[in-house]
């Protein structure tokens, strides 16, 4: 079987990073400028698409096609009519995301230290010339697009530039494949690629409206806050700031999501007090969903390309473009009348209606997503996966008893912890609210900190209750607390001593050093990754992207975050199997966030059938009780 590494440079009037690659290759003026192969260790040929597709045709039924991001190569070949099935392709950016590197080519080579071989660093400005429309001026003649014959000599730059990166992709791949994934996850990164494929219907009447309305809403409120301040600019933090200091003889320094509540309550009714609800409301006025939606959305309404695959450590998804992993949660009593609502009315009656416009929008974007016309949305989810898993390699029988009986987790943690019967922890207690913040910060090593931010400070607790909070939540749960050690001592003796078993319970996990990657292997089979990692001063140090940013560095880890990775791989794995067995039983799934998989359904009792294959234990997670609900609806949103 031959490799056929594989790098394309187009040109498209639509702005990639906003409509993403289904969209891009849509536009009638779209191209593939070049196409640079090489087979195996030869040397690298630029290729016109025409010349690529005889190539790629005579070559197809015995080659594997590997390239950086392969979803762009593959999405923009099809628009040619060149359709290589996705179980012929080899990603190398979702070998390296498996790694645990980087995504992008251009730091994976830096990280792999490939030098010459690795991306140049010119291809930007190449890009910007060759691939993106150009504004018409004199000098060139008032044309819309660079063409190779208006600067040959930057042509030739980008023919070579899109040579290396044919040389880097090939270099990264010689240098990963031993580690290569399971073939299980080569076909979870299948179903991936067909599930982006698919895509998602959007609401688009819905999306257009919430957009004009919400501009007009912007408007009035800016218009507003002119009135009273009589600023420029209103929007500007820099001077409301000044204005607020200037009428209340105080200095504020922050006007945040979280502080505006108490600021508006101190100011009352008067000027400052209407001029903090207005920032407050437009805060929430953001359409940047919307505007998604809008922007990546193809002329039938659907968006499709929006998972990344591997984008975390862990192997959990991320999103693009949308980013549905990250949408508002919905509270609105009367969603149907709601969604008509915004969908038909114009601002002037929607504002009669609704005494905060942006705050119903936000609570509307989950249900722009909608099934297509015929069938229904099935959503079923996880319960307590996280908890479920950590009681499950920690072997906490009281726990995994919970789980599989009532699996009131909350009420049994805080009935553990206070010494009283589960009977007495009623909902809406306070004693189930502690035992609630308990087990969503401490699972993980988590202490005072952890707990203050999950909610033990708005619930009016002190440093000194909260202490004894962690301290009883730790003496319910000692095997939980034994695994945080039993990790963290396996990591470093492997560090040392270049592998190490660690028996729990359930399962066993396997832990090995080469030298350059300590890998952590999965009930599953499938690995975490840790690059180069190394024992300082008795912190564990490996190297990745720093906490909140891109930027790659030294990262430090310690027991509980090592089990936190643990276990979002071990629930990342279930849902993975999960929509893999799905996929075997013909369900369409177009969506999955976080331990939650949608699925167009044509009739309501396919339902059941979902969740009973997402309570199904794959035969390495024996023992661990799973359990899922779900529900029927005709769009997206939070039960």
């Amino acid at each position: 079987m031959k490799n056929i590494f594989v790098d394309i440079e187009t040109y498209s009037p639509y702005d990639l990073k906003k409509t993403g690659v289904y969209k891009y290759a849509l536009h009638s003026e779209f191209e593939i400028l070049m196409v640079a192969t090489a087979v195996d260790d030869g040397e690298v040929r630029v290729y016109t698409i025409q010349e690529f597709i005889r190539f790629a045709k005579e070559v197809q039924d015995k080659a594997i096609f590997i390239a950086h991001n392969a979803m762009f190569e593959r999405t923009c070949f099809k628009r040619y009519g060149l359709n290589i099935p996705i179980i012929k392709w080899v990603c190398t950016m979702a070998l390296s995301a498996y790694c645990g590197l980087p995504l992008s080519l251009a730091q994976v080579s830096k990280v792999l230290n490939l030098g010459e071989s690795g991306k140049l660093g010119t291809g930007t400005a190449l890009i910007n010339y060759f691939s993106k429309p150009c504004k018409p001026t004199k000098a060139n003649g008032g044309r819309l697009r660079n063409l190779p014959e208006h600067n040959p000599e930057k042509w030739a730059e980008f023919e070579k530039y899109c040579v290396n990166d044919v040389i880097a992709e090939r270099e990264i791949f010689k240098k990963l494949e031993v580690y290569s994934p399971p073939q299980l996850e080569k076909l979870i990164y299948v179903l991936d690629q067909t599930i982006n494929d698919r895509g998602v219907f959007i609401d688009m009447d819905l999306v257009k409206n919430i957009i004009s309305v919400n501009q007009t809403y912007t408007e009035k409120l800016i218009e507003k806050a002119t009135q009273i301040t009589g600023l420029n600019n209103p929007n500007s933090l820099a001077q409301l700031k000044e204005w607020l200091n200037g009428e209340t003889g105080e200095t504020i320094n922050s006007l945040t999501k979280a502080n505006l509540p108490d600021l508006i309550k101190e100011a009352g009714a008067g000027d400052v007090g209407q001029v903090l609800e207005i920032r407050q409301k437009l805060s929430k006025t953001s359409v940047k969903k919307y505007q998604a939606m809008e922007n990546c959305a193809d002329a039938s309404g659907v968006a499709r390309g929006l998972f990344q695959y591997y984008g975390a450590r862990t192997g959990r998804w991320t999103g693009r473009l949308i980013q549905l992993q990250n949408l508002p949660q919905n509270h609105l009593s009367n969603l149907d009348q709601d969604r008509a609502n915004f969908k038909e009315l114009d601002f002037e009656t929607l504002s009669l209606m609704y005494d905060d416009i942006s705050e119903v929008s936000s609570q509307l974007i989950r249900t722009a997503l909608v099934p297509k016309p015929g069938t229904v949305f099935a959503v079923a989810d996880f319960s307590s996966i996280e908890s479920r898993v950590t009681a499950w390699l920690a072997g906490e029988k009281w726990r995994l008893d919970i789980f599989r009986t009532h699996g009131k987790i909350y009420e049994a943690s805080a009935a553990a912890m206070f010494g009283v019967p589960i009977e007495a922890v009623t909902k809406g207690s306070e004693l189930r609210q502690k035992g609630k913040i308990a087990e969503l910060a401490l699972g993980f090593g988590g202490s005072v900190g952890a707990l203050a931010s999950m909610g033990g400070e708005s619930m009016g607790l002190s440093t000194q209750e909260m202490y004894r909070i962690v301290s009883r939540w730790r003496a319910a749960s000692p095997k939980i607390v034994k695994l945080w050690e039993y990790v963290e001592d396996a990591f470093k003796a492997a560090i040392r001593n270049s592998n190490y078993t660690l028996h729990l319970p359930f399962t066993t996990l396997y832990f090995e050093y080469d030298g350059e990657f300590m890998t952590i292997q999965l009930p599953s089979k499938r690995k975490l990754f840790y690059y180069k990692p190394e024992i300082k001063s008795g912190r564990i140090i490996y190297q990745g992207n720093e906490k909140g940013t891109k930027t790659w560095g030294q990262v430090d880890t310690w027991a509980g975050k090592l089990v936190e990775n643990l276990v979002q791989g071990i629930a990342r794995d279930l849902l993975a199997e999960a929509l893999y067995r799905l996929r075997l039983d013909s369900f369409n799934i177009v969506m999955h966030v976080h331990d939650e998989a949608v699925c167009e359904v044509y009739e309501p009792e396919e339902l059941e059938k979902m969740i009973n294959i997402m309570k199904t234990n794959p035969s390495w997670a024996k023992g661990l009780p799973l359990n899922a609900d779900g529900f029927i609806t005709n769009y997206y949103k939070k039960d």
